[in-house]
């Protein structure tokens, strides 16, 4: 076959009787070569819808793991945000705290204060009975000196004096007891003053843990609020990353992503920048267009396996297999050369033919007619068959005629005996000798 049924398919290897060829005809190589590619370049076509599937799904796959990301951010979110109202709560309480601890240190202090005043009157008031207590003595060393001027007023002076000195000591006594409640009155107020002082130290400490949970506090709804970005700048990617695997699924009205190709769906059934663009077309056309082409180029691997697009001229693999146009068998498939099933038909036509001249394997000239005629066909001049008996092949040199059972004259086919004729020696000497 001098052109191929599709170019650069096949070489066209002459089959014949000599190659082992069973139709002595060229027309019907390489069909298993144009099947062959046409599956493999829908394989293809398959392999790479199955491929861009599997990456629409490593991409839906990708946006729900940052879609689990971000809820995992939210809920961390949501947990500082609770930790950090934990926080404010205890920083409230540890204020209050302070607040009872500054009223309790100011009550305290209060009551320091008035002990000390109450130390110093009492103070005050044994200062007061000690200068009476001196004035009293005095009054005693007076009445003695004046008790040798009158007796009765010495007796009744050495009374008083007496009366007053017991006075005097009793207010002593009682300065005494002053100045110890005094002392007591002031080491209770050293004491007051000490636990004032601890009380304020207490309150300026929880002050200060006060302000450190408060910092804390501050810093906690700073994490929660950083937290809360991340979540919110979380669930934006993982949106986008969802939206773009469903582009990259589903998008048939052009590119998924500008610039970087088109969706699965797209390449798999249609989509615009895809169908019937050269060098591309959709998985589908690839494999069931049969209007036009693929990709303004090739046509579809059922246009070339069963179609009859007359643009489609080096035919399709049913064309090859039963007729040009649509399956004709004695219609050209392409470039005058016919179907397989025209010249198996033609085969068998000649087949047909040789049937016609050879009978077969007879025993007599007799049965070899009536085996041909019994078979419909007409015993001609020329026709052969072997004789089983003279083992020699025999042709009809005189066909049967008349009515009955007429038997025509038979001739054995022999090879001419040569012993009689000249020798090659002998030829040579009379052609030299004449």
């Amino acid at each position: 076959m001098t052109t191929p049924a599709r170019p650069g398919q096949f070489t066209g290897a002459t089959d014949n009787a000599a190659n082992g060829g069973l139709f002595t005809d060229t027309l019907i190589d390489g069909i298993p070569d144009v099947i062959g590619a046409d599956v493999a370049a829908a394989e293809t076509a398959a392999t790479n819808a199955k491929t861009s599937e599997t990456n629409a799904a490593a991409s839906e796959t990708a946006a729900a793991a940052s879609a689990a990301a971000a809820a995992a951010s939210e809920t961390a979110a949501g947990i500082s945000e609770t930790n950090a109202a934990t926080s404010a709560t205890e920083a409230a309480s540890s204020a209050s705290s302070v607040a009872a601890d500054a009223a309790t240190a100011t009550t305290q202090a209060t009551n320091a204060a008035t002990s000390a005043t109450n130390a110093a009157t009492s103070e005050n008031n044994a200062a007061a009975s000690a200068t009476s207590a001196s004035s009293s003595q005095t009054n005693a060393a007076t009445s003695a000196n004046t008790a040798l001027t009158s007796a009765t007023a010495a007796a009744n002076s050495a009374t008083a004096a007496s009366t007053s000195e017991t006075n005097a000591s009793a207010s002593e006594t009682a300065a005494g007891t002053s100045e110890t409640n005094a002392a007591t009155s002031e080491t209770n107020a050293a004491t007051s003053a000490t636990i004032a002082n601890n009380s304020a130290l207490a309150a300026g400490t929880s002050a200060t843990n006060a302000s450190a949970s408060a910092t804390a506090a501050g810093t906690s709804a700073t994490n929660a609020g950083n937290s809360e970005t991340a979540a919110a700048s979380s669930a934006t990617d993982a949106q986008g990353s969802e939206d773009e695997a469903e582009a990259w699924a589903q998008k048939t009205d052009g590119e998924a992503v500008t610039g970087e190709g088109y969706s699965a769906k797209a390449w798999a059934t249609g989509g615009t920048g895809v169908d019937h663009a050269s060098g591309a077309g959709n998985a589908k056309d690839w494999a069931t267009e049969t209007t036009t082409t693929a990709d303004n180029t090739e046509y579809s691997s059922k246009e070339y396996a069963i179609g009859i697009q007359a643009g489609n001229t080096e035919g399709s693999a049913k064309q090859w297999a039963l007729g040009g146009g649509n399956f004709v068998m004695a219609t050209p498939v392409s470039g005058g050369h016919y179907s397989a099933k025209y010249w198996a038909d033609q085969a068998a036509s000649s087949v047909a033919s040789f049937d016609e001249k050879y009978y077969g394997n007879y025993a007599t000239d007799a049965a070899a007619e009536n085996a041909h005629e019994t078979a419909g066909r007409t015993v001609t001049i020329g026709d052969l068959y072997y004789n089983t008996v003279e083992q020699a092949v025999k042709y009809c040199s005189v066909a049967p005629t008349g009515s009955g059972a007429p038997v025509g004259t038979w001739v054995a086919i022999e090879a001419t005996d040569t012993n009689s004729f000249a020798t090659k020696g002998f030829s040579i000497a009379m052609s030299i000798a004449l």
